[in-house]
């Protein structure tokens, strides 16, 4: 086993020297186009959006500040730019079928001169045919119409007129219309004293005539009615003619124009028939007279609505392929939506109120959501998936189900889709959708997974430069100094948790050189300097860490219990990380364990209580095979102990203080007090090697800070793995403290050299003859168990219950 050695004040944090940058501000280079350390997701995507089979749409993951978005746009627009403009979609009238309108399609543009065609043609119609009706030519032809009908009308009458004649009879009319009266002496109606004076027989001859004459006249009434449905039969023929003259050129110069959209055309041929089958709403406008003297009013305007070109999708403007971005996927914004009108507490709709939704502005594009915003909306991811799978999209009122009185709407025909979709989100929603739904893996295809960082080569390096390069012109701030550029560049290494690594948060980054930007002009300063980079950063940690602070205090005033000084048996600081999501830092916990005779075994107290979670309870079970191997070799491990977090009220999760709880425990059980100066984080396996854990510079700099306001001693330090040693990107308060001798790092790769700095002991191999050296730590720990395995097993087999024993006397019986 190697001995234990403190860290070194260069091997604390690695420095970015000025001297590898050829200039002297960032105005003197490019500023970057384009994204760093994301090769993988960019050649993802190109193979995503290159692929136009079906189901290939993709999925971008990553952490937010990693580029997604806007590496997503720029692919976008600059793959979209040299494809072709997508067609226009109007909605039109069904005329045979209201409730279902059409969909046509049109050359990009031509949808809008398509409506105004139609508004033209329409506008047209009402002016020319009210003038057709009113032309001396059409009155001519009507009147003659009419005095068909008279004379027609008149020679019935008089041949019923003159048979009622030869018989004895008169043709009167009354305001109930025509009948056949008997005809007294003067030519006149019979009067009722003159009928009942005839004689029976008389009167019996004049009824039979009179039942004669009335069959005849019934006769008459349907010739004359006859003659009434043909007249109006030729006026109307007459109406379609002349209308007729008007009309047809003018549809014939639209169906002509598009007589290469069968759709099109048959779509006016249709609204034509319309118009033939509803001329009076073309006619001149009438007045209607009133009971009231003197007051008139005009008659109801007609709706030409009918008529009208529901312009859905115009693309006239668009240049290349669209690429849409919805930033609020509610269903009516992807998938469009009818919006209804209310009259009388009635709720209704048309052609005319259908609107566009994001997916229809996208087709033959790119749609771009983002995967929670999706998922929160509710019918959306299911649409979303039935869009891709039938390839079309529809206008749907999803909330008619619902509803407790059903509403007029509609059906409009489905159009055609062909877009790719791109969804952005985080890697947990991915894999989530991946493994809970079958038809996601089908319609998702690509991956483009966008990394948190990158190596730390000069190529990167010089493309942070350029990355601050153009923060600076975006953000219109002073130009930053290659030492100010260092300084960014030590932050994004301190970001990414490794040395050799760089961060691809960009967000992050970029929050860093806007914040230092505002440090150097309020200092009045006409460039950057690292000064006031390393200021951004002190003052962006001092927003956010008054809890730190608070805490720090009760430590200081031992509300919160943690030594930082002497020897103690059982009892060592562990380090853990508090995450508030926008600030994360290092707290100290004091561990303690008492071991005792028993055959409990290590009891976890969190765990007892419910405040420990899973990968915390197999830590402990790995300490417990870990003692057992050591240590149990030729008897059994036969004790009782207890590690507990000290005032700590919050679960217990992670593996990081497995280390801390071993020492712990061979403290207490060999007797030897442990320092507590020196605090410990690590994992172990149960072979006893220290394995690494994450945040390590805020566990070190948690502890540094409680041991500052404690009083440096130069006895203090922390334990780390030496794993961690590449993850060492620590302040430079902390380093600087490390150089002048009063704060250390110890690297270790296994237990027993933790325990060797912990206890200024030796902790002790096996020799040949398989024993610990005697007095070394080790070897206490193993004269213990020992101890505490004879000495229960003097106290003989544990009591049986009342039950055992009961049932052996049974037996024995």
């Amino acid at each position: 086993m190697s001995k234990p050695r403190r860290l070194e004040p260069e091997e604390l944090a690695w420095s970015c020297g000025t001297e590898r940058f050829r200039f002297e501000t960032t105005d003197d280079i490019e500023p970057l186009a384009g994204i760093i350390g994301q090769e993988r997701a960019l050649r993802s995507l190109d193979f995503g959006l290159d692929l136009e089979n079906h189901g290939y749409n993709i999925y971008v993951l990553g952490e937010r500040g990693t580029g997604r978005e806007s590496t997503v746009r720029a692919m976008l627009e600059k793959k979209a730019a040299s494809e072709k403009v997508p067609d226009d979609w109007c909605y039109v009238n069904n005329f045979s079928d209201p409730d279902r309108p059409i969909a046509l399609r049109f050359p990009p543009g031509e949808g809008s001169g398509f409506k105004a065609a139609m508004e033209s043609l329409i506008a047209a119609l009402r002016r020319d045919i009210p003038s057709v009706f009113e032309s001396k030519d059409y009155e001519r032809h009507r009147d003659e119409v009419l005095e068909g009908q008279q004379e027609r009308t008149k020679s019935v009458i008089e041949r019923l007129e003159k048979l009622a004649e030869s018989k004895g009879f008169v043709l009167k009319k009354s305001s109930s219309g025509l009948a056949v009266l008997p005809a007294g002496k003067d030519g006149e109606p019979m009067k009722q004293e003159e009928y009942e004076a005839l004689p029976r027989e008389k009167k019996e001859g004049v009824e039979a005539t009179m039942a004669f004459l009335q069959d005849r006249l019934g006769d008459a009434i349907r010739e004359v009615k006859r003659i009434e449905r043909e007249t109006r039969e030729r006026l109307e023929e007459l109406d379609r003619e002349v209308v007729r003259y008007v009309v047809n050129p003018l549809f014939a110069d639209l169906e002509g124009k598009y007589r290469e959209r069968p759709e099109v055309v048959a779509y006016l041929e249709a609204a034509k028939e319309d118009v033939l089958g509803n001329i009076d709403d073309f006619r001149p406008k009438e007045e209607l007279s009133l009971p009231i003297p003197g007051l008139k009013l005009q008659r109801p305007e007609p709706s030409f609505g009918r008529y009208q070109v529901n312009l859905f999708v115009n693309n006239g403007g668009t240049e290349g392929a669209p690429v849409v971005f919805e930033t609020n996927p509610t269903y009516s914004n992807l998938f469009g939506k009818l919006e209804y009108r209310f009259q009388f507490g009635v709720a209704s709709t048309d052609f005319t109120m259908i609107k566009a939704g994001a997916v229809h502005r996208a087709n033959g594009g790119y749609l771009v959501v983002h995967a929670l915003d999706m998922l929160r909306n509710i019918f959306v991811y299911d649409s979303l998936k039935r869009l891709i799978k039938s390839r079309e999209a529809r206008i749907e009122d999803v909330w008619e189900q619902y509803r407790l009185v059903s509403a007029s709407t509609l059906k409009p025909a489905p159009i055609p889709v062909d877009i790719k979709i791109v969804v952005i989100g985080e890697p947990y929603i991915y894999y989530l959708l991946y493994n809970l739904d079958d038809e996601y893996k089908k319609l998702f295809k690509v991956k483009a997974d966008f990394d948190t960082v990158m190596d730390r080569t000069d190529e990167n390096i010089d493309k942070y430069a350029a990355f601050v390069a153009a923060c600076c012109r975006a953000e219109e701030l002073p130009p930053f100094t290659a030492g100010a550029v260092a300084r960014v560049v030590e932050h994004g290494c301190r970001l990414a948790g490794d040395k050799e690594k760089l961060s691809a948060r960009f967000n992050e980054v970029q929050n860093l050189v806007v914040e230092a930007g505002y440090w150097a002009g309020r200092a009045g300063a006409g460039r950057v300097e690292a000064h006031h980079v390393d200021r951004a950063r002190s003052e962006k940690v001092y927003r956010d860490s008054k809890i730190e602070d608070k805490l720090r205090e009760y430590i200081k005033d031992d509300t919160i219990m943690v030594s930082t000084e002497g020897s103690v048996v059982g009892q060592v600081n562990g380090i853990a990380v508090l995450d508030l999501g926008d600030y994360r830092f290092g707290k100290p916990s004091r561990i303690t364990t008492k071991t005792f005779m028993g055959d409990s075994g290590v009891v976890n107290i969190e765990r007892e209580v419910k405040m420990s979670g899973r990968i915390h309870n197999k830590a402990l079970m790995i300490l417990t095979s870990y003692l057992g191997e050591k240590f149990a070799r030729d008897f059994p491990l036969t004790l009782s102990a207890s590690v507990c977090f000290e005032q700590l009220y919050e679960e217990v999760e992670g593996d990081s203080a497995t280390c801390t709880e071993v020492y712990a425990l061979v403290s207490s059980l060999a007797g030897v007090g442990l320092a507590q100066g020196i605090a410990v984080t690590g994992s172990m396996n149960q072979r006893g090697e220290v394995q690494p854990v994450g945040g390590i510079n805020e566990k070190i700099e948690g502890f540094f800070d409680v041991c500052r306001v404690k009083g440096l001693t130069g006895g203090q330090g922390v334990i780390i793995p030496r794993r961690n040693v590449r993850n060492l990107m620590l302040r430079s308060d902390v380093v600087e403290a490390v150089r002048r001798g009063e704060f250390s790092i110890y690297p270790v790769a296994y237990v027993d050299e933790g325990l060797e700095i912990l206890t200024g002991m030796e902790a002790g191999e096996r020799g040949p003859d398989g024993a610990f050296p005697e007095g070394s730590v080790n070897r206490l720990v193993e004269d213990r168990l020992r101890e505490l395995a004879l000495g229960y097993k003097a106290f003989g087999r544990p009591r049986r219950s009342a039950g055992e024993g009961e049932g052996d006397d049974n037996n024995s019986g």
